[in-house]
């Protein structure tokens, strides 16, 4: 099994007309990923909507997800939950899978429990499973500070590292220093990929990624080349991109860019709108725009991962 490093994209969720799980169109966009070279795949996340997964989908989620991969990279299965009952649930019912991190978020509900009671939190589903943890640091009103990570980083030894979205880039930056140096960070600051790329984080899992990996591998593997002149300007079509898929239905954004790819994706679940005309109108333009950059490179470099369009 590789290391947990680099792009792992956190893949939508394929849902037929019916709202139920898409096992063929899952299966195809498994293979889209892992022909482009991804470095891993992570299910359940927030832009596989997995808070609208029952424990049931989420498992044979993750065991099409095992089987399709064969241990060519690794497999994060992204838990949302809002008890440490229900997180110590899903994580029992994937755990027969070739997981090799479970992606977890704070709990999400209006009432935010107090440092010690989120410590335990963590704590708790690492001694119920022997799968290492990557905290999802992404919960609006529970956003878990630089000190309180380290804090669980320290006394957990089952949380492997951390994937960082909410808050602003600062909190990856303390991060980046204060973590101890067998942990990993991975952004998920879509719009600062490059920044946290240059500053030191350990990878993506990201919207981004998920909805334009070949321009994210590109992106990754341009930093680490020192090719700056090259990382600039995909940081830039990226970002463009990037603000057309942000907002509230953004899973949908993401599936109708991976359409025009050709990985079909099928609708969100509701409530969830469809990406809007207007949407569309805007993403069309902003994909091709980045896609060509990344294919012009790619053929000049005969750089290891062929872009896809």
């Amino acid at each position: 099994m590789k290391q947990l490093k680099g792009i792992i994209p956190p893949i939508v969720t394929p849902f037929n007309k019916s709202e139920e799980l898409d096992e063929a169109a899952l299966r195809k966009q498994i293979r889209f990923m892992l022909d482009i070279g991804v470095d891993g795949v992570c299910v359940g996340g927030s832009t596989g909507q997995g808070y609208t997964l029952s424990l049931d989908e989420l498992r044979r989620l993750v065991e099409v997800t095992a089987d399709e991969v064969g241990g060519k990279v690794p497999v994060v299965a992204g838990i949302i939950a809002n008890s440490t009952y229900d997180l110590i649930a899903r994580a029992k019912a994937v755990r027969e899978f070739n997981v090799a991190a479970l992606q977890v978020t704070p709990t999400y509900y209006i009432f935010k429990p107090d440092d010690k009671s989120i410590l335990d939190h963590f704590k708790a589903v690492t001694e119920a499973v022997d799968i290492p943890v990557i905290i999802y640091n992404v919960v609006r009103w529970n956003i878990l500070s630089a000190d309180l990570l380290v804090r669980i980083f320290l006394k957990v030894p089952g949380v492997l590292g951390v994937k960082q979205s909410g808050g602003e880039i600062k909190l990856l930056a303390d991060l980046l220093i204060n973590a101890p140096k067998d942990k990993l960070i991975f952004t998920a600051q879509d719009a600062l990929l490059y920044p946290s790329f240059m500053i030191g984080a350990h990878g993506s899992i990201s919207a981004n990624a998920a909805a334009v990996p070949s321009a994210c591998l590109a992106l990754w593997d341009a930093v680490k080349a020192g090719d700056h002149e090259i990382a600039l300007e995909l940081h830039k079509r990226l970002l463009r991109f990037w603000n057309t898929i942000t907002g509230d239905n953004m899973p949908a954004c993401v599936k109708y860019a991976l359409n025009l790819q050709g990985c079909p994706s099928g609708p969100p679940r509701r409530p969830m709108p469809d990406a809007t005309p207007e949407q569309r109108a805007a993403i069309k333009p902003a994909l091709k725009h980045l896609l060509d950059y990344v294919s012009a490179e790619a053929a000049k470099s005969g750089g290891r991962r062929a872009a896809k369009k």
